[in-house]
């Protein structure tokens, strides 16, 4: 399997057709090593076997030609999952104010919002808890608190429902509404 090199020397060729810009391996440079990447890979080549990922799972694979193999799910979470089993301990019961991601795996924008609730739970960290619940496997939940859109941003204070944030909004939006309880 050939993926991107995790070093690479480059330098400029200017005798190269390409409008006097061009870059050729040279032995000569220094091999600067590039930093350890989880996400999008290439893949050249017939693929036989297995393939190991970020985190040591093997994945059985057969395919031919070239590809991109991403391993963006294998990466770790930052915010845990609550369902309805854990919610009144996780969330109701909490001492701290308490934001839940109501989201789904099929939903396009509640992926673009999980970065930025990732961030959020880092910068917030101490002062707010973060959870996602995942409305297909808790849709009790989901109805009792009215969510008719995903991704919707809930936050609790105290065990009362304080702010409502629905759609993928900037990082900035949840800020500004995380603030108001803190």
């Amino acid at each position: 399997m050939a993926v991107l090199p995790r070093s690479i020397c480059v330098s400029s060729n200017l005798s190269s057709p390409m409008m006097g810009y061009g870059f050729s391996v040279s032995n000569t440079l220094k091999v600067k090593p590039l930093p350890k990447f989880n996400g999008l890979k290439t893949q050249n080549g017939t693929l036989k076997g297995s393939l190991v990922l970020g985190n040591s799972k093997k994945v059985k694979t057969a395919r031919r030609g070239n590809g991109i193999v991403c391993e963006g799910q294998n990466t770790a979470v930052i915010v845990p999952e609550v369902a309805e089993a854990t919610w009144k301990s996780l969330v109701l019961e909490n001492d701290l104010p308490v934001l839940v991601e109501f989201w789904a795996p099929w939903c396009g924008p509640c992926r673009m919002i999980h970065p930025v609730v990732d961030e959020l739970a880092k910068e917030f960290a101490g002062k707010l808890k973060c959870f996602k619940l995942n409305t297909d496997d808790s849709p009790s939940i989901a109805t009792q608190y009215g969510i008719r859109s995903i991704p919707t941003v809930m936050i609790f204070k105290k065990g009362e429902k304080k702010d409502v944030v629905v759609g993928a909004v900037p990082k900035a939006t949840l800020t500004t509404s995380i603030e108001k309880f803190l």
